[in-house]
């Protein structure tokens, strides 16, 4: 049984890509990236290889390891390219159809691609392309990409795609393959991360592809570069040849992958993560000070954060909360009274070092509420006597359409309830949040331009900077083309 979805008060994850071009055991590079990855998408996980104009595929539901620690299964992926995706739903049912790369034979030959993002103008498409005699495999939006592709009137493989991303609305990272060269590519809003990386220099180098660099440093590869919003970068035996087919568009970078998303070791936009977490629990202590007698983070998200609120609080920096690693998704909860008890799957009180203190618990965000009281209620369990709730993300307000599996408003805390409600709701004697422009101060900004933000902050703020055209439809959406809504 799965454990309830309702007791994990976090956004997940998007979903990770990686690829690879000119190596030796490319598919074993790409499924070590994908371990670097499997933050990002912890569902299931699968890897295409290209071997002398011949492509090789496996999926499967579950990690990474689970997956690809065979030894037989990796040597049913040979050749000097691959992509992989680790998958996260933010569309479409968890089912092997819907596990990427996604693959498709076309007249041109081969074509694998690896989506993380959500497209907005999916179900128009979709409708679309279906009267036009589409056969759709999957629930995913991602598959939109190979039948936009298939019908396009275009003579190249980069025109044919071309094509298809000038028709799709939203945001994404693409990376592609097929019999000739790897594809990366961003939105133009630059939503979605994607970085370049090399291996080896001179005319052995091999290139590589990823959502992070993390995922570049398990593999040993250098950075190169970001993917710049909007650009498509083609990589064969020549080399790296970039194309910007899109207009300018003001760049809106999610900020939550600096809050939460992505690895505390990346360097995001040129920005190391870890050091950004710090700043923000900083500059939440500046805003949000009170006096108590250790910081706790809630493990493991909110440890950078409490990191920075006690250094510049100067209040000792205690590991009040332990976290059970060793917890995956499919532990058996076979009553309710069991599951009730969820939370202490996965973290436990230190008594020794609560009781009878003022504790400030320091969290990267709030979503639904549930495992925030859960948490408050277990430290105040094991006899702290006042618990102090401060978030390094301002109130998530809004859902995400951009490929962030987030609940509807009707369920988010923060949009049915004022600071004081939450605070009451989930016990804590006193709750705050860093503002926004406090969150833009410590990205290195003077705070937030409401007429161009820097980055994209539509969960805080619902502005949304991508157009929503299948989300503002009148008439009901497909079950199957829905943002998913389980945590």
């Amino acid at each position: 049984m799965i454990t309830n979805p309702h007791d994990d008060d976090h956004f997940h994850e998007e979903c990770g890509v990686f690829g690879v071009w000119g190596a030796t055991d490319a598919a074993a590079l790409t499924a070590l990236g994908l371990h670097a990855l499997q933050h990002r998408g912890q569902e299931a996980a699968g890897i295409v290889s290209l071997d002398r104009g011949r492509f090789h595929a496996h999926k499967g539901r579950g990690l990474v390891g689970d997956n690809f620690s065979d030894a037989k299964v990796m040597a049913g992926l040979p050749g000097r390219a691959a992509c992989g995706h680790n998958r996260y739903a933010t569309t479409g049912e968890t089912a092997l159809r819907n596990v990427q790369p996604l693959y498709a034979d076309f007249v041109f030959g081969g074509f694998a691609v690896a989506h993380n993002g959500n497209l907005t103008n999916a179900v128009g498409l979709k409708r679309a392309l279906v009267r036009r005699g589409c056969i759709f495999q999957s629930t995913t939006d991602s598959e939109v990409f190979i039948h936009l592709i298939a019908t396009s009137l275009y003579d190249t493989v980069v025109d044919r795609l071309i094509d298809a991303l000038k028709q799709v609305q939203g945001a994404y990272s693409l990376v592609a393959l097929h019999d000739g060269a790897l594809i990366g590519a961003r939105d133009p809003r630059g939503v979605r991360p994607l970085v370049l990386g090399r291996l080896g220099s001179g005319d052995t180098a091999s290139w590589v592809l990823a959502s992070e660099t993390c995922a570049l440093d398990i593999v040993g590869a250098d950075f190169v570069r970001d993917v710049e919003p909007g650009e498509i970068v083609l990589i064969d035996d020549k080399g790296v040849t970039s194309v910007k087919p899109f207009a300018a568009a003001p760049e809106r970078f999610c900020i939550f992958e600096y809050i939460y998303f992505a690895r505390p070791d990346s360097v995001v936009e040129g920005t190391p993560v870890y050091g950004t977490r710090k700043r923000i629990g900083e500059e939440l202590a500046r805003e949000a000070g009170v006096e108590a007698d250790m910081v706790v983070p809630v493990p493991d998200s909110g440890v950078p954060a409490a990191m920075g609120y006690a250094a510049e609080s100067g209040i000792p920096f205690e590991l009040g909360i332990i976290r059970n690693h060793y917890v995956g998704r499919t532990f058996i909860e076979p009553t309710d009274h069991i599951r009730h008890l969820g939370v202490k799957l996965k973290h436990s009180a230190n008594r020794a070092m609560l009781e009878g203190k003022r504790v400030i618990l320091v969290d990267d965000s709030i979503v639904r509420g549930t495992t925030s009281r859960k948490i408050v209620e277990m430290v105040r369990q094991a006899g702290a006597t006042e618990v102090h709730m401060r978030i390094s993300s301002p109130p998530t307000t809004h859902s995400c359409f951009y490929g962030i599996d987030t609940p509807e408003r009707s369920q988010l805390m923060a949009a049915n309830h004022s600071v004081a409600e939450m605070a009451r709701i989930i016990g804590a004697d006193s709750l705050a949040f860093i503002s926004l422009d406090g969150l833009y101060r410590a990205l290195g900004k003077p705070g937030r331009n409401s007429d161009a933000p820097a980055y994209c902050d539509a969960c805080f703020t619902g502005d949304y900077a991508i157009a929503l055209p299948d989300a503002q439809e009148n008439a009901p959406r497909p079950l199957s083309m829905l943002p998913a809504v389980a945590e």
